[in-house]
């Protein structure tokens, strides 16, 4: 059984949607380019330029724009997910692709997500990515240095994401190199998502999810706060206007999706991050990124990695 998995900030690079589909884009992806555009009401493929990314705004419905579209040239295909999961924006694609919300007023509601989280801290924060430390060892050296910072992404049991100001993002990297880490590095984002400094962001989108119309999930829809099968449209609402606020915990969403008997991760474009932490958890199962080539290319590695998997 197949999921698709949808990426976050910080898997964004100049051009992605340029390069969506390789060098023969799929109509579906003309399409759903096109039907971004009109419900933005601005060119999209202009927000993919190495300036235009500078802003959350651009990060953000560019993301979504491309799981999406590359979700429906595979549909095109012959290939369809039983299961969906998007760490942090990535969930409105996930909500997208399994019909729990329609595309146009998903995208409205990422970028009144990315402006209120701009508006929240709009200079001097991120978020930090540290390799080698649990959880608990994470929690006892936060408290330790004193700095204002917050876990705010677990995405495996020794990958965990911090998020704050740059100073104190310094202080914390400092120390937990000293106590063992193997890797600290800022993430290209510019802002302290998943964390208390977005609970004023919360609320407000909180409000504007109310107006927006929900369904029930056609297929299973794993959410990031409590990395849980969500079915219904309440559930799924929640979870993407709160989502910004709250650690999302990535791993244990990905132990979930094949508890649920997944067995083929697939991870739409741009990157590859999602794959590699899905083999790394789950080594008996088929990983494959979408990330570069041709619509029709991915289809027929999906195709082989399911055939592999019931063999």
């Amino acid at each position: 059984m197949i999921a698709y998995l949808f990426p976050g900030q910080g898997a964004q690079t100049p051009d992605f949607l340029h390069r969506l589909g390789g060098a023969d884009p799929h109509p579906a992806i003309h399409k759903t380019l096109d039907e971004a555009s009109e419900a933005l009401g601005v060119d999209v493929l202009t927000l993919d330029t190495a300036t235009s990314l500078a802003s959350t705004v651009a990060v953000q419905v560019t993301l979504v724009i491309a799981g999406v579209a590359a979700a429906r040239a595979l549909a095109d295909e012959g290939i369809a997910p039983h299961a969906v999961a998007g760490l942090s924006v990535g969930a409105y694609g996930a909500a997208v692709v399994a019909g729990a919300v329609e595309f146009a007023a998903a995208l409205r509601l990422v970028q009144l997500r990315a402006q209120l989280m701009e508006n929240a801290c709009p200079h001097g924060y991120g978020m930090l990515a540290v390799l080698g430390l649990n959880e608990r060892e994470m929690t006892r050296a936060i408290a330790e240095s004193g700095a204002a910072v917050w876990i705010g992404n677990l995405n495996a049991p020794r990958q965990i994401v911090l998020s704050g100001s740059d100073d104190a993002l310094a202080t914390i990297r400092d120390l937990v190199l000293s106590r063992g880490a193997r890797k600290a590095e800022r993430l290209a984002v510019s802002v302290p998502s998943h964390c208390v400094l977005m609970e004023d962001a919360s609320i407000r989108l909180i409000e504007a999810a109310r107006t927006v119309r929900f369904d029930a999930p056609r297929i299973p829809y794993v959410g990031n706060r409590g990395a849980r099968v969500l079915r219904s449209a309440d559930a799924i609402r929640d979870d993407l206007a709160t989502n910004l606020r709250y650690p999302v915990r990535w791993h244990d969403s990905t132990v979930a999706l094949s508890e649920l008997g997944m067995s083929v991760f697939v991870e739409m474009p741009p990157g590859r991050t999602l794959t590699s932490l899905a083999a790394d958890a789950l080594p008996d199962a088929a990983s494959i990124a979408m990330e570069a080539g041709s619509v029709s290319s991915a289809a027929a590695r999906v195709r082989a990695a399911c055939r592999q998997q019931q063999d």
